[in-house]
């Protein structure tokens, strides 16, 4: 490559860095739990049914096990109403969040006391809470925030809606209240990894890399063993805006080892690979994110970025 083509590169590389996001948020494949007794036994052959509550008319059913638990597969992130019913008991039900990439968890006690979850309590506190989801997707989100709150009043404990009203102030703009929210969601679940992941976001949007950093490493910490791809991610792309491109880079092929299908993954490793002058991998990692996310937030820059590479790689 000629030093004028070495030059271009470093002028696109500049224009894109100039652009670079916060990494995306949290994702689930998969919905697990476990049904208990009153006495905290494990219920055996309980029926699961596992609806998406997004408006389209899509119903899964299992069963638990002999240890009481249950697994169920899911193919789309969204909002799903898990019940668990037993002829002799009754049913008892409960509302979770699903997100691609991750883990959800939906754990249940079935008593007579229990069934009430059928009642008219639970029904108004389900119907607050949807509707504030339906408000936030509309973008009115001081109705959200509303809604969510009203779900709050009848069941104090519920840190889903403590996340999404930080996740309606955040779309005001209103950062400190969402900081607030998001807090409160882990004083309720300390390993709720969809508010320290926000946490983790909006710290670095802030630039106070070291709580960034802090919130980032407690939500990877929730993954398992195995770890969190998006946290990893997010903590790429704290380093990344620290300047540390070499150990960013190492967390972004980390994430992908954890979730090959991480798309945000894939296009920021390839603007690593760019910085160190790899041109033919960075080209094969912004074709894996284009195929992954071809309507994704970078797609555009991607496939700009790729005809442009390989017609200097060619030069």
């Amino acid at each position: 490559m000629t030093h004028t083509s070495y030059a271009r590169v470093a002028a696109l590389l500049f224009a894109f860095l100039v652009g670079l996001a916060p990494g995306a948020m949290a994702q689930s494949t998969m919905v697990k739990g476990k049904v208990v007794d009153e006495k905290g036994q494990p219920m055996i052959g309980v029926v699961i049914a596992v609806e998406f509550q997004g408006g389209v008319n899509r119903k899964l059913q299992t069963k638990t096990d002999k240890r009481g638990e249950f697994i169920q597969l899911l193919t789309e992130s969204g909002m799903y109403k898990i019940t668990a019913s037993d002829p002799k008991v009754g049913s008892a039900e409960t509302t979770i969040q699903v997100r691609l990439g991750r883990v959800s968890e939906a754990n249940i006690v079935l008593a007579p006391s229990t069934a009430a979850n059928n009642d008219a309590k639970a029904a108004e506190l389900r119907k607050a809470f949807d509707d504030g989801v339906a408000a936030s997707r509309a973008g009115t989100h001081d109705v959200a925030i509303e809604r969510f709150q009203a779900a709050l009043a009848l069941s104090p404990n519920c840190f889903d809606c403590h996340y999404n009203i930080g996740v309606a102030y955040a779309a005001k703009k209103d950062e400190k209240q969402a900081e607030a929210a998001w807090m409160k969601a882990l004083e309720v679940k300390a390993d709720y990894p969809e508010a320290l992941n926000a946490l983790s976001t909006l710290y670095n949007n802030q630039k106070r890399f070291d709580e960034a950093a802090a919130m980032s490493a407690k939500a990877a910490a929730t993954g398992g063993a195995s770890g969190n791809a998006d946290a990893v991610f997010n903590q790429g792309i704290i380093l990344w805006n620290q300047g540390k491109i070499a150990e960013a880079k190492a967390k972004f092929e980390e994430a992908l080892k954890i979730n090959p299908n991480l798309a945000e993954a894939h296009y920021q490793l390839g603007m690593a690979l760019l910085n160190e002058g790899k041109l033919p991998e960075a080209v094969g990692s912004f074709e894996t994110y284009v195929k992954l996310a071809p309507e994704g937030q970078y797609a555009t820059q991607a496939k700009g970025m790729i005809a442009q590479l390989k017609k200097m790689n060619n030069e």
